[in-house]
């Protein structure tokens, strides 16, 4: 796998190292993680009007009434699926821009992505082949009901708020794997980390945040 787009002036590596300076600000630890986005052109996952803003710590539209999320929480939720654990098989439930599955596929084996909308599928899934990501597969289908026929997967990464946890989601994870997710309504959302220990899940709270909802379905 490939990844060099440097970009110029907002987009420039130094504008990058200014973020991961941010990050580390921020509490963020893992220094894998931190290189590969540092080395990742978010630039390139949004609209050319908007890159110019792409290395800020915040969230920007991608259209759909979707949005790519702030890097903070794209580190946060990476590093909570990595801490003292590396997930070989990852499911990602939202491929959205591609930002965050490209962020995973430079630090596992293989990642399993599901898009509910089709126009951002395709968008993303030239985005990652012009990066020359390729250990990414991706489905056009409805997030609630998983990936099974992959399944059971060290880790799955949900990047939309369900109101409830899915359990077909927690099925197809492997014994040890995690689920990280916000889950609730809106104004309301809580960042978990559920650990399956066997046929228990354990919880954690991370944070407090704000997610676009995850909805049934595909379109």
């Amino acid at each position: 796998m490939s990844i060099g787009r440097q970009g110029i002036g907002m987009t420039s590596q130094r504008t990058r190292d200014r973020l991961i300076e941010r990050l580390r600000t921020e509490g963020i630890q893992d220094e894998r993680i931190l290189a590969v986005i540092r080395a990742t052109p978010r630039h390139l996952f949004m609209d050319e009007a908007l890159s110019s803003r792409a290395y800020e710590d915040t969230a920007l539209p991608i259209g759909h009434g979707q949005t790519i999320s702030q890097p903070y929480i794209v580190a946060r939720m990476t590093e909570a699926l990595f801490l003292e654990y590396t997930p070989k098989r990852i499911l990602e439930i939202g491929t959205g821009s591609g930002y965050q599955t490209a962020i995973l596929a430079q630090l596992c084996r293989e990642v399993f992505s599901i898009e509910r909308i089709d126009g951002l599928l395709q968008q993303a899934r030239e985005r990652l082949r012009q990066l020359e990501l390729t250990n990414v597969l991706f489905q056009h289908g409805d997030g609630y009901l998983g990936w099974p026929e992959h399944a059971p997967y060290d880790g799955i990464m949900v990047t939309a708020a369900p109101v409830d946890i899915p359990a077909r989601l927690l099925e197809q994870l492997n014994d040890g794997g995690k689920l990280v997710l916000p889950k609730g309504a809106a104004g309301n959302q809580q960042l978990l980390v559920i650990t399956r220990q066997g046929e228990e899940f354990k919880e954690q709270l991370l944070d407090y945040v704000s997610f676009v909802p995850l909805l049934e379905g595909k379109i």
